[in-house]
């Protein structure tokens, strides 16, 4: 399955990131200090930034904000190089998300997710006529967590197989994939062309007990599974059979990994785009994610 050329469409979610880095156990009850910024994100919103940064000549982004920070988010995501098509909700906030940062743990990062307006989004903001000049959709694993955004997601998926779009997916959260139950969640992407699941996410989704095993297995459901595994790299699944495996990059200082597996995925799908080989565009995920972990928020330099 190749589609070079064309745009990028991501749906999905924007929030705005409240990132504390700490060092080391959280102090209950007082003070602990931390380093702490304010950024915006979402995994639908960086995987758009992070394409355009490494390369995919244009991307576009279907999310929803509340009128508290739209006018921020818009002009993020201009100057990210992405277009955005941002609906305004006048009821909901945009959503927020407190990232907690252990740098004493490798930069491992816990999430206090507010979703507000993202989880209103659906298909009375969707229009076939987004796919149109549009070489790949992408559609962040968070649509699959509300009524509005699983009706969103059968449409969209719809309309981009009638054009012979590909579609791709990232799980997004094993937490909430275990709250929605891993059998709906697959039923639900039904007719996407491309999983990309973090190394939990594959072993939820697979019930397989290894990594390997786990994309081969969502293989059989998913023409291509791209597992990502952090440091470790990353592997790529076809037929029931892992057909590729890269190694991650050496030597690379973790500051914040918020993002990285968004990065990863953006890369990734702007390497396709350009006709790259599935090898080819792993090795630039995992290029952009070890830029990502060097780096406070979930979005790219610049």
């Amino acid at each position: 399955m190749t589609r070079a050329g064309g745009a990028l469409l991501v749906v999905g979610d924007v929030v705005t990131d409240v990132v504390a880095r700490h060092r080391g156990q959280l102090a209950l009850g007082t003070d602990t200090a931390a380093s702490v910024r304010t950024v915006p994100g979402g995994a639908g919103a960086n995987v758009a930034c992070w394409a355009a940064y490494t390369g995919c000549r244009e991307v576009g982004l279907l999310g929803r904000v509340g009128v508290d920070s739209a006018r921020w988010h818009e002009e993020a995501l201009v100057r990210a190089g992405v277009r955005p098509r941002l609906v305004v909700d006048t009821e909901a906030p945009t959503g927020a998300v407190i990232c907690l940062v252990d740098e004493a743990n490798g930069g491992e990062r816990t999430f206090l997710t507010d979703s507000g307006a993202c989880l209103r989004v659906g298909p009375g903001d969707w229009s076939a006529g987004y796919l149109d000049g549009v070489g790949w959709l992408h559609l962040s694993g968070y649509l699959f967590f509300s009524d509005t955004g699983r009706a969103l997601v059968a449409v969209a998926v719809r309309d981009a197989r009638a054009r012979g779009v590909p579609v791709s997916v990232d799980p997004a959260s094993a937490g909430f994939l275990r709250q929605l139950g891993a059998e709906r969640f697959l039923a639900l992407a039904e007719g996407v062309n491309v999983l990309v699941p973090s190394r939990d996410e594959a072993v939820l989704l697979s019930g397989a007990e290894g990594i390997e095993d786990a994309g081969a297995k969502l293989s059989g459901r998913f023409p291509v599974v791209v597992v990502k595994a952090g440091a470790a790299g990353a592997s790529v699944a076809r037929g029931g059979v892992v057909r590729e495996r890269v190694e991650g990059v050496a030597g690379v200082v973790v500051r914040d990994s918020t993002g990285a597996g968004d990065a990863f995925t953006g890369a990734l799908v702007a390497a396709r785009l350009r006709g790259d080989s599935w090898r080819e565009a792993v090795v630039e995920g995992c290029r952009a994610g070890a830029v990502a972990v060097g780096r406070v928020g979930g979005r790219p330099p610049g």
